[in-house]
């Protein structure tokens, strides 16, 4: 794998995001990046055959709790904590 990375492919990243990055500022995420992509790579070294995908170190079960059928709070309640409401439903500001 190459772990080469251009300097018009992190211009055209940091283009894509929005970022205004110097000259200076672009060799040395060259390097940085380059140092990531060498450490990722020391990842294919290792064996994962036989290794299970979803595999954890510790014993992992379901923390949820049953859903249970409950009363909710009344209407009422509920649209005395809006500043604004129709009797019904929250009255908000539209957004566009």
């Amino acid at each position: 794998m190459s772990n080469k990375i251009t300097l018009q492919e992190i211009k055209k990243v940091a283009d894509l995001a929005r970022l205004d990055i110097n000259d200076d500022e672009l060799s040395e995420i060259s390097i940085q990046l380059a140092g990531i992509l060498e450490y990722i790579d020391k990842l294919n070294e290792v064996d994962t055959t036989d290794i299970i995908p979803t595999f954890h170190t510790i014993d992992l079960k379901n923390v949820f709790r049953k859903d249970v059928v409950k009363e909710s709070l009344p209407l009422e309640h509920v649209l005395n904590n809006s500043p604004q409401n129709d009797g019904e439903t929250f009255i908000v500001p539209r957004i566009i």
